[in-house]
Parts: structure tokens; C-alpha cells; sequence
């Protein structure tokens, strides 16, 4: 099976999907990879090395010809497919409800697409979870990111001249990467507190050693919310929530927010006026930018200043650690495939009813088949 690594042209994408040590482990199970010229070298991987691990390395249009497998981080345009075989796979992080024009085209293509964001988060998909690896990392950034921004000290210091205090940092959405926002924060000396509308969040932010901030008396989603991820809240936990909020926040010197809900526009945690009640100089990261932002005044991909407080509107964090979440990204790739790989076919045999197969198919036979684009 000819399994085809190109190099990805979204714009600011850094990642690649596959690195020597997969080539190696697909190599074993007896496929033949080509890898595009130049596709590793901005996640720190050279031809040299794609080489040595037993990889091709040649140019687009040759590592694309017949292609059967198509590994990929943000998918392809469609009129690019064109050079692979009959019913190829095209695995990736393909964002399908914003990118539905070219889903539809990849099953008009025949293309067999598969969305790796999709993956169901049950335990035997773990290891192919790659929401979770580049989440993981994001929350480590964005914590980086904010120390940048902030321009003073994280941990307290006592010196001669005299004391400097601690960094209130607050993680709003303790999936994760708020989870890794809250450890990352915690090692560099701040004074850590979170919330979130999942109750079970709460055991998980204590164990980190940071403050739980909870609303009482109403409730918000038991347990982890379904497949993991918050949902819907009540009108009446909305308003309780933001009153509890905006008499934390204005202690804050950096706050981090990574609220998310699939398919939807990302909740409004922050507003202006709460953000007005923050000290000039805190800081606020958005991790939610690409969706809309948790943030009032978030633009994503910048970071835009209002009432004193900077709000960075962080974009795909974790590309700019390329060479960790390329190696993250290419692990989840490789357990993903060989899970179901089938040694007298040479390749990935994906059975119709397995859980994992309908969470994360697209296209198949000419036409979209996912229940959720339906």
C-alpha cells in the first residue's frame, strides 16, 4: 500500500503527519511511504531522515501518484486528489462543519475521508485521540503565551529590595488543555485557580493544587458531560456563573479560556464590562479564538488590547511546538491505522459498525455518509 505524507499549504501550518519513527512502524507492517520534499523541515524532520527510516522523498505530484493512503494534518483541496487511486483514504484534521464545500467534494471524488478530530473519546481510542495530544500542548502555550504577555513575574519572590507577589492566573474550561494550563501554571509559581460547568472538573482541579471555583445552589452539567465535553446550560446557571465570575476576575492577572462545544460557536464567558473590572495590565488567552472566542473583542490570530487588559486571540497553539505536535499527531496516526490494519490485505480494513470507523468516516463510495454532517 502506497501510503503518501505531502506538505501541508494552510496557511501557518507547521506540523507534518509523520515523522521517521512512524515511517519506520508503517514500513514494518509492510507499507511503502513517500514523503514530499521539504514536508518535515518546519517541525525540525529532514529528507535525510525520511530517507534513512525508509521513506521516498520526491516532489508533490510523484508522492501523490497512487496514492491509496493519504496522511495528512488539515486535509487537502480536492482538485489535489485527483493523482490518487480509486477510493483512497484521506485522514486528517479536516474541520468538517466549517470546511463542509470541500468534504462534499471529497466524496464526489471518491475519496474515503476520514476526520481525526471526530474520534470518539472512549478508552480504546486513547491513544488515537488527537484532540487530547494537541489540546495538551495548546494548554502548555497558552500558559507561556500569557507569561509573555503579562511582562512581570510568576512565582513570588523575596529579595533585599523586597517582595514580589505571585501571579493570580484563573482557567476558565478545565478540559485538557485547562487541565495542562493549571499544571503549567502551578510549575512556574502562580497562584491557580479554575471553574468549569462539569461537576466531575471539580476532583481534577483540586488534585492539581489549585482553587476550584464553583457555582453553589444551581445546577450546572453532572458528571463529564456527554463524550467528555460541556454543553447547554440553564439560563439561571448562565447568570449565576457570571456573577461569580466577575467577582473573581477582577483579582486576575492572567486568565485562560478554552471553552469549547462541537459544531457550535464558542460560549461567551467573558463580556467588556467584565473584562473593564480587570486590572490594566492582566491578561486574558483565548484559546477559543478560532471559534467565535470565550472573549468579547477577541480577534483571532492577534492580540487587541481594551480597557487596559490584553487579550491574545490564540489560533492552533499547537503548531507553534511543530516538532512535539508533529510527533504527538503522527503517534495518533499510526495507533489509529494499525489498530485496524490487516496483515494478508497490506492495509487498514475498517469495519462498517465499529464505534471508532462511523465516529470518524466522512465520505465513502461517492457521497457523505457521517450521521453528523447529515
Amino acid at each position: 500500500m502506497k501510503i503518501a505524507i505531502p506538505a501541508e499549504t494552510a496557511p501557518g501550518e507547521s506540523r507534518v503527519a509523520a515523522i521517521p519513527e512512524t515511517v519506520k512502524k508503517f514500513t514494518a507492517l509492510g507499507g511503502e511511504v513517500a514523503v514530499e520534499r521539504g514536508a518535515g523541515l518546519s517541525a525540525g524532520v529532514s529528507d535525510e531522515d525520511y530517507a534513512a527510516a525508509g521513506a521516498s522523498v520526491g516532489e508533490r505530484a510523484a508522492v501523490l501518484a497512487g496514492a491509496e493512503l493519504v496522511l495528512t494534518v488539515s486535509g487537502m483541496e480536492p482538485g489535489e486528489l485527483g493523482a490518487v487511486a480509486p477510493g483512497a483514504l484521506l485522514v486528517g484534521i479536516l474541520d468538517p462543519f466549517r470546511r463542509r464545500e470541500a468534504i462534499n467534494a471529497y466524496g464526489a471524488a471518491g475519496i474515503e475521508a476520514l476526520a481525526m478530530e471526530w474520534m470518539p473519546r472512549i478508552t480504546r481510542a486513547q491513544s488515537m485521540d488527537v484532540l487530547s495530544s494537541q489540546s495538551n500542548l495548546a494548554g502548555y502555550k497558552a500558559v507561556i503565551d500569557g507569561a509573555a504577555a503579562y511582562g512581570r513575574a510568576f512565582p513570588m519572590m523575596m529579595t533585599a529590595a523586597g517582595t514580589v507577589s505571585p501571579a493570580r492566573v484563573f482557567v476558565m474550561g478545565v478540559g485538557v488543555a485547562g487541565l495542562q494550563a493549571i499544571a503549567t501554571a502551578r510549575r512556574l509559581g502562580a497562584q491557580v485557580s479554575a471553574t468549569d460547568v462539569r461537576s466531575a472538573t471539580r476532583e481534577q482541579i483540586q488534585s492539581l493544587g489549585a482553587k476550584a471555583v464553583f457555582v453553589e445552589g444551581v445546577a450546572g452539567i453532572e458528571g463529564e458531560g456527554q463524550g467528555g465535553y460541556a454543553g447547554e446550560t440553564s439560563d439561571e446557571y448562565k447568570k449565576a456563573q457570571a456573577e461569580l465570575v466577575s467577582s473573581h476576575l477582577a483579582k486576575q492577572d492572567i486568565v485562560i479560556t478554552t471553552a469549547l462545544i462541537p459544531g457550535k460557536p464558542a460560549p461567551r464567558l467573558i463580556s467588556d464590562a467584565q473584562l473593564s473590572s480587570m486590572r490594566p495590565g492582566s491578561v486574558v488567552v483565548d484559546l477559543a479564538a478560532d471559534a467565535g472566542g470565550n472573549v468579547e473583542g477577541c480577534v483571532a490570530g492577534e492580540t487587541v488590547e481594551r480597557h487596559g487588559v490584553k487579550i491574545v486571540g490564540a489560533t492552533n497553539l499547537a503548531r507553534s511546538l511543530a516538532a512535539d505536535a508533529s510527533a504527538l499527531y503522527s503517534r495518533n496516526l499510526f495507533n489509529f491505522l494499525s489498530a485496524f490494519w490487516n496483515k494478508e490485505q497490506g492495509r487498514p480494513v475498517l469495519a462498517d459498525e465499529d464505534e471508532i470507523v462511523k465516529a470518524v468516516r466522512l465520505t465513502r463510495g461517492g457521497q457523505v455518509v457521517s450521521e453528523r454532517l447529515a
